[in-house]
């Protein structure tokens, strides 16, 4: 084995002082947030916890596991982003796929007319009105189908099965008497496992992390979601740090804040717990899709 000169040993020194730092950086504010979930928001308000949990308690969790509407939240946050993937699934990758085909007519126009989408727009106040013309206002329609087709992922698995489903593969399935639906189900279906975890990942925290169409849309608290009564919970602490009210009230509002100052990192913790949960076992194929439409030599 050739031994390391000097150079070598200070790159992999360089590198692992990186790499570390990069950890610490990414690792630190996870940390934080755990550890300020379960200790007093005196402590965490002062500055005192740092890393290590102060004056441990777990009443956010007990409050938040008391909270209806943040399980209403959450029930609802699960359905859009199960139900608005699989919408966003069943249009896209049909759509990819048919415009990676040579023989598709007008395929170019049709892909230039989804580009210019991605840099015009009509703007919010038509975007609300034809969301209320459509009769889709306070309703779980708002939050799927104004989204269910992002351009950018039609673009990026149009580029896969273009680069990775060989063309003589479609034309042996023709000859045997394939016809187009059969050969999209059977054949190219099963073999892009990939490029549908990658979307199903992009989706899906796309839609676990929306708040925005909810916040426009949507007035009936029975169809928040969770980012939204997050939202409020903010808001409230916000209100009652820059309340300055003497007597009881102002203990009053104290308490409020302490609460939603505990529950507010509580929050945090269980929302974003199944995306973290989820993306160790996607991890592989979202570096594959990152990897799609990369120049190959």
């Amino acid at each position: 084995m050739r031994r390391e000169s000097a150079g070598d040993k200070l790159f992999i020194a360089a590198n692992a002082t990186l790499m570390f730092l990069a950890m610490a950086v990414v690792l630190y504010p996870l940390i934080y947030i755990v550890s300020a979930s379960v200790s007093d928001p005196m402590h965490v308000n002062n500055g005192e916890m740092w890393l290590i949990p102060k004056g441990m308690t777990f009443e956010g969790y007990e409050r938040v596991f008391r909270n209806m509407d943040i399980w209403t939240g959450y029930r609802n946050t699960i359905f859009y982003t199960v139900a608005g993937t699989i919408i966003n699934l069943a249009l896209t990758i049909p759509c990819a796929y048919a415009l990676s085909r040579k023989d598709l007519v007008g395929r170019n126009v049709i892909t230039g007319i989804f580009i210019f989408t991605m840099f015009f727009g009509g703007g919010l106040i038509p975007f609300y009105l034809l969301i209320k013309d459509l009769g889709m206002l306070n309703t779980v329609w708002a939050m799927l189908l104004p989204g269910s087709v992002s351009v950018w992922n039609v673009i990026i698995a149009r580029t896969f099965f273009q680069s990775t489903i060989p063309r003589e593969l479609e034309e042996a399935a023709e000859i045997d008497g394939c016809s187009n639906f059969k050969l999209f189900v059977r054949i190219i279906l099963p073999l892009s496992a990939p490029i549908i975890a990658v979307m199903g990942l992009f989706y899906g925290v796309g839609h676990w992390n929306s708040y925005f169409n909810a916040l426009i849309f949507l007035s009936d608290r029975g169809t928040f979601p969770l980012q939204l009564i997050l939202r409020e919970i903010l808001i409230i602490n916000q209100m009652s740090d820059s309340a300055m009210i003497g007597g009881a009230q102002a203990e009053a509002q104290a308490e409020q804040a302490r609460i939603a100052e505990i529950v507010k990192y509580a929050v945090i913790i269980v929302s974003t717990l199944p995306v973290i949960a989820a993306y160790p076992f996607l991890q592989r194929f979202f570096v594959k899709g990152v990897m799609i439409g990369s120049v190959k030599g």
